[in-house]
């Protein structure tokens, strides 16, 4: 259904795709355009311990991004997802079939033993997809993301 490729040098137009009022609703609005050109460096030189992938159908298209990478949580490192599914494929599956392939990637590194993810509280879609995915609820509790902005999320947790 879909495979996963790491992020390159030559999708910033997801990116910028992504940034806009509707996708970034739960998130606290869309990034400036400096912000888009930061995470597109880390993203594309993969200049974190983790790995980005832009989502594709078996068809080819891209559908969104999703990845995983190290968060610190309650004094312990542990591996946290996120993800960004294209509004012409939301509801699909497509979702659940790249979170299940980036769980695999995260497994096989080997150094942290669960993977995290956060969506806001009302974010209806997310926290259903980590119901879907196996993910366990943890607590709703406050969270900042981006930096600088805290919102109210879900913690969700799969042991790896």
């Amino acid at each position: 259904m879909v495979h996963l490729r790491p992020w390159s040098a030559d999708d910033f137009w997801l990116l910028e795709r992504c940034n806009t009022p509707e996708m970034t609703a739960y998130l606290g609005g869309p990034e400036t355009a400096e912000q888009l050109a930061v995470r597109q460096k880390r993203y594309a030189a993969n200049e974190f311990v983790g790995q980005m992938y832009v989502i594709e159908t078996d068809e080819g298209e891209t559908a969104g991004s999703m990845g995983f990478w190290e968060h610190e949580e309650a004094g312990e490192t542990v591996w946290e997802t996120g993800w960004a599914v294209l509004p012409e494929h939301q509801g699909k599956g497509i979702a659940a079939a790249a979170l299940a392939e980036v769980a695999k990637a995260a497994a096989a590194v080997g150094t942290h033993r669960t993977l995290h993810a956060y969506p806001g509280e009302d974010n209806a879609a997310s926290n259903a997809l980590c119901r879907k995915a196996g993910f366990t609820f943890v607590e709703t509790r406050d969270f900042e993301y981006p930096k600088g902005h805290w919102m109210r999320c879900n913690d969700w947790v799969l042991t790896l």
